[in-house]
């Protein structure tokens, strides 16, 4: 396999610049990402009211859930694929790459008609309120036939950043948030299709993302050809990367099924609650791009270096790494805390909806201090090829503090959405603990996956 005009050397040159050069457009691209979620809730929040709010916030949560299966595998993707790169493997970097491709495409259609049967029983489950069932249902099967789109875009640039490459993907996803926006103000402004418009133009523009990327992966010399003779399966290869993308799989579900647990209670206080929390659970998607952005990064330099042996290196960009994050994300806490009210306002202006808001976004709004530490204690554990402890640390998160304390504070003592918010910064504190003390102990510097002693 001879090197594709794709790969990026991430082991060379300044940790600093190296670190802002891959972060930026990875952090652009969660923006985009997010600001192309949150293009469904404002539009059809504008057209059709809390409601409609309530049923794109809750269709939208189940979907996500099913999401971040792909989601991690993706990373441990993109961990896999550096550390060969970076230990020059490039036969088994070819044969990782075509493993993530084939079983995904597989994985999408299996989850696809699984969770279209067992739709209507998941809104059930979850209390969805009778004004917004519709609207879910309706935004919920029509976003599930967009599963192989989003698998395929999520492989693809799993495989690009693993290859040091975090600028395709940016292109990709501005594509696809252009369309989407353009889409929705039709569907919904101007057809009133309300939920279901939103799910069809998600659906649409995760379709021609998916599309751009294969086109240029076949115009750079990339070496799987996505003709069928390509799509091969390699027992070993599937191993590994089920042995460092499963525990992200699982920690991302539990996590993401934890925030559902608040989006429950809320809704057993009504739309105006359900409402809110789903606005401030997309404020929180912009709110934290910088520390995921920059811990994912973390995560796929450290994972270049690893492989290279370099782990002196893979520290140094674990430190800087926190620097960054932390010193944008404290502004941002500060900007919450000072204008709660007038975000909220941006996505509607239903007082009880913006008094509930108000209310918990204080509270959540302290896990902005604390995740630029968790995260990229996180990257660097990841980046290692040590998920298992990674997402012990997120499981634990979870089932340990965010949902007890949730219904403790927000059900048993009664303090409604102010309650509910604690649970968030509760829940990172206690990861990042955790993590702190595995990364102190130092068992994160041999490699998961490459078999070299590193010093």
């Amino acid at each position: 396999m001879q090197k594709s005009t794709i790969e990026k050397d991430l082991t060379q040159g300044s940790v600093v610049m190296q670190l802002i050069r891959f972060a930026l457009p990875f952090m652009l691209s969660n923006l985009i990402q997010t600001l192309y979620n949150v293009a469904d809730m404002l539009i059809v929040g504008n057209y059709c009211g809390p409601a409609g709010i309530s049923g794109v916030n809750i269709g939208g949560q189940v979907t996500f859930i099913m999401t971040n299966i792909v989601i991690g595998l993706s990373v441990g993707g993109t961990v896999v694929i550096a550390q060969y790169l970076g230990s020059n493997d490039r036969q088994a970097m070819r044969e990782s790459i075509s493993t993530l491709i084939t079983f995904l495409l597989a994985a999408a259609v299996v989850l696809t008609v699984s969770m279209m049967l067992l739709s209507d029983t998941i809104l059930k489950l979850i209390q969805t309120p009778p004004e917004a069932y519709g609207q879910a249902r309706d935004y919920l099967n029509i976003t599930l036939t967009g599963t192989i789109f989003i698998f395929g875009y999520n492989a693809f640039s799993a495989i690009l950043r693993g290859l040091g490459d975090s600028k395709r993907p940016l292109i990709f996803v501005s594509i696809a948030c252009g369309i989407n926006v353009i889409l929705d103000l039709l569907f919904v402004g101007v057809f009133g299709m309300e939920a279901a418009g939103a799910a069809l133009a998600t659906v649409i523009s995760q379709a021609v993302s998916m599309i751009a990327c294969i086109v240029y992966l076949k115009r750079s010399g990339f070496d799987f050809d996505f003709r069928l003779r390509s799509f091969k399966f390699h027992l070993n290869r599937f191993r590994t990367l089920l042995k460092i993308g499963i525990p992200v799989s699982i920690q991302n579900v539990i996590t993401n099924f934890s925030f559902l647990v608040l989006t429950t209670i809320a809704n057993g206080m009504g739309v105006a609650a359900s409402a809110a929390v789903g606005i401030v659970g997309k404020y929180n998607g912009f709110a934290i791009l910088p520390a995921i952005a920059v811990g994912s990064s973390v995560s796929a330099m450290v994972a270049q270096n690893m492989g290279a042996g370099m782990v002196d290196r893979a520290k140094k960009t674990f430190h800087t790494g926190f620097v960054l994050a932390f010193s944008v994300t404290f502004v941002v806490f500060v900007i919450t805390q000072l204008f709660p009210g007038q975000i909220l306002a941006l996505f509607g202006d239903d007082p009880e909806m913006i008094a509930a808001g108000v209310e918990y976004i204080r509270t959540f709004s302290l896990d902005y201090i604390i995740v630029p530490a968790t995260f990229c204690l996180n990257g660097i554990i990841t980046g290692s090829g040590h998920t298992i402890i990674s997402s012990v640390g997120g499981i634990m998160a979870s089932l340990g503090f965010r949902i007890p304390l949730a219904i403790i504070f927000g059900v048993v003592l009664d303090k409604g959405l102010m309650g509910l918010g604690i649970a968030a910064p509760a829940a990172s504190l206690g990861a990042g603990t955790l993590l702190f003390i595995y990364y102190i102990l130092g068992k994160w510097k041999k490699s998961t996956v490459v078999q070299k002693q590193i010093p």
